[in-house]
């Protein structure tokens, strides 16, 4: 049985309709981005080891001071000894800690200072503040180290309680007050700016 010609019009018109539909249907789902993209990775302990700390050191060491203009001095130091920090995240139970700087009564002090522990691996700092006098306040940055402290970055603080001379140029006194916070992991890190930690 033969359909009228009309009747099979009005069938292929459908069908090529209902065929468009489909076609452009399908090419909207390919083309649009994902309703749940995926989340960002979360940050691993490893890139973001924060470890507070306070701790004690008590040093030993010489200085040589120059005088300059009335009031004006310049002076080298060197001081050594050992330091113990505490905190459930603290670096290490303890450093043979040593420093060396510049100071000057006008610009201030400048130096460095190197923390080894029993494995001896070491951490960097640089060390800046008004003096090495008693009271005075110094802060520490964090430049990098060896072996599990590659890369570590942070700072810490402390103040001299005593730092007097023994006899001539060698002088002996300890920190209080000394706290800071570190991060072990990646050197690209992104640190805070203050010595109290990430507010």
């Amino acid at each position: 049985m033969r359909l009228p010609r009309h009747s099979s019009k009005r069938h292929y018109s459908r069908s090529v309709a209902m065929l468009s539909v489909f076609l452009a249907t399908a090419c909207g789902q390919q083309g649009s981005p994902p309703a749940n993209p995926p989340a960002t990775p979360p940050v691993t302990a490893a890139t973001n080891d924060m470890r507070n700390f306070t701790g004690d050191w008590t040093v030993t060491g010489n200085r040589y001071v120059l005088d300059l203009l009335p009031g004006q001095q310049a002076g080298i130091f060197r001081l050594s000894g050992s330091m113990l920090l505490s905190g459930k995240q603290r670096l290490n139970r303890g450093f043979q800690a040593e420093a060396i700087g510049f100071t000057d009564t006008t610009t201030g002090m400048q130096g460095r200072s190197v923390w080894i522990d029993e494995h001896g691996d070491k951490v960097f700092s640089e060390i800046s503040g008004e003096g090495v006098g008693p009271g005075q306040m110094i802060e520490g940055k964090f430049t990098g180290g060896t072996g599990r402290y590659t890369g570590i970055s942070g700072e810490y603080s402390f103040k001299w309680q005593r730092l007097g001379a023994i006899e001539g140029d060698e002088l002996a006194g300890r920190v209080v007050g000394l706290n800071g916070w570190a991060r072990l992991g990646s050197p690209n890190a992104v640190a805070p700016t203050t010595a109290g930690g990430p507010k």
